[in-house]
């Protein structure tokens, strides 16, 4: 019966600390969560290893130890909310870990993310905000506006058909530029630079950047340089695709 609890309460650490990285948390705040939920069971001196890639969790030296893989990788700040307040309540024991396995496992099965139609208003949205802030002219912000937009379009479309997600960026990034070139040839648009910086900054992995560093000052050196390499080879492919474009 102990052990079948034990098994349980890794099950449950492990599947709070999948949706918490495959939502965009940081890893020392996965292997806090864990370290946490499985003290709140009596599990001492538990061992856990975070990647962006795989979640290693051991129970010691006398104990069982499992890995996950970790194969998606988005940002969901609601999802990462609602697993720290299961584990918050598992903690203060207002849920048994039956009941918070049953709830990490709802909150695993629910799309909480906004529909499509949303995000690509919210983009399109602040790619012309953006341009107010970089200075640019109100006669460039629907320029800017669609060139946002349609690089939101392309980049989710590209990568549902692909999955590959540097792919998706440097044609998203080309079309952003694309756009941009158009807007200013056809006199739609004044500033061809300022209207590609501000198109391509939904595409820019601003959240992984600052992931990376809190990473690396928190001294987790393999999360930090991996993460880092994926938001350098993020930007290397937005910088690609509009040079492309502005080669011709």
């Amino acid at each position: 019966m102990l052990n079948e609890k034990n098994d349980l309460a890794i099950d449950c650490c492990l599947l709070a600390g999948r949706l918490m990285i495959e939502s965009g948390a940081e890893t020392y705040r996965v292997e806090d969560t864990m370290t946490r939920m499985a003290i709140s069971q009596g599990l001492i001196g538990t061992q856990s290893f975070v990647t962006p890639t795989g979640i290693m969790f051991s129970l010691g030296k006398d104990g069982s130890t499992r890995l996950m893989a970790i194969r998606l990788r988005i940002t969901d700040l609601e999802k990462i909310a609602l697993v720290n307040q299961v584990s918050r309540k598992l903690t203060t024991t207002e849920l048994t870990i039956e009941e918070a396995y049953e709830e990490l496992q709802r909150i695993a099965s629910a799309n909480l993310l906004f529909p499509f139609s949303w995000q690509l208003i919210a983009a399109a949205i602040a790619s012309g905000c953006f341009l107010i802030l970089f200075e640019g002219t109100v006669w460039d912000v629907p320029a800017a506006t669609v060139a946002g937009g349609l690089g939101f379009i392309v980049v989710t479309l590209i990568h549902e058909l692909t999955r590959v997600k540097f792919f998706a960026e440097f044609i998203a990034a080309s079309i952003v530029g694309l756009t941009a070139f158009l807007s200013t040839f056809l006199n739609l648009g004044q500033d061809l630079n300022i209207i590609i910086i501000s198109g391509v900054m939904p595409l820019v992995p601003g959240l992984l950047i600052t992931n990376a560093v809190r990473d690396l000052m928190a001294g987790h050196f393999v999360s930090g340089v991996s993460k880092g390499a994926e938001a350098l080879l993020t930007a290397f492919a937005i910088g690609a695709g509009v040079a492309l474009v502005l080669s011709f």
